[in-house]
């Protein structure tokens, strides 16, 4: 954990991609209660040990990819591999999974899209908490660099703000689909 910031834990950020992955199994009904709290503190173990060396309060978008937890032609390991814990196969998780999924999982947001091209929705925010260093309040900023002595204007924005202010890096997939318009 960086000292400018004073909340290095990463807990209230896995609970709630936990959460919302978890919800998908227990409203499809194919995995009892019990079978959903394993999985549920399974994932929980999983993402904290994977994340535990790519939490980086400081820098939020900073390994913003290796944290992403990933459903398209191929099952995320991290959550298969939770799956696998309950006796679901990757099979089975793709019918209780949305088939395009991106979650991210980064300090004081998690967020998702379902679909390549879907809105991006925010499922937990929270604000840095700047701590004071020899009297001066020192906020959190992209590049992680600190202020020496005079208080730093925190210009943060999100890992998903970039994705839309930037656009797409790759060209959208060409899907057969019926649209409907008013």
């Amino acid at each position: 954990m960086h000292t400018l910031c004073a909340r290095g834990t990463m807990k209230p950020e896995i609970n709630a991609a936990v959460g919302f992955l978890s919800r998908f199994l227990r409203v499809k009904g194919h995995v009892n209660d019990r079978q959903v709290q394993t999985f549920s503190q399974s994932l929980q173990d999983i993402l904290s040990e994977q994340y535990k060396h790519h939490w980086f309060p400081d820098r939020p978008c900073k390994g913003s990819g290796y944290r992403c937890i990933r459903i398209n032609h191929k099952m995320d390991p991290l959550v298969g591999q939770a799956g696998q814990r309950i006796g679901l196969t990757i099979q089975q998780l793709y019918l209780l999974l949305p088939s395009e999924l991106t979650l991210w999982v980064d300090p004081f947001e998690v967020s998702y899209r379902i679909g390549e091209d879907g809105s991006i929705c925010v499922l937990y925010e929270s604000q840095p908490v700047p701590t004071v260093m020899q009297g001066t309040v020192v906020a959190s900023s992209p590049s992680g660099s600190g202020s020496s002595g005079s208080p730093m204007v925190d210009s943060h924005i999100s890992c998903k703000e970039e994705l839309m202010v930037l656009g797409r890096a790759s060209p959208s997939k060409t899907y057969n689909m019926m649209t409907v318009s008013s």
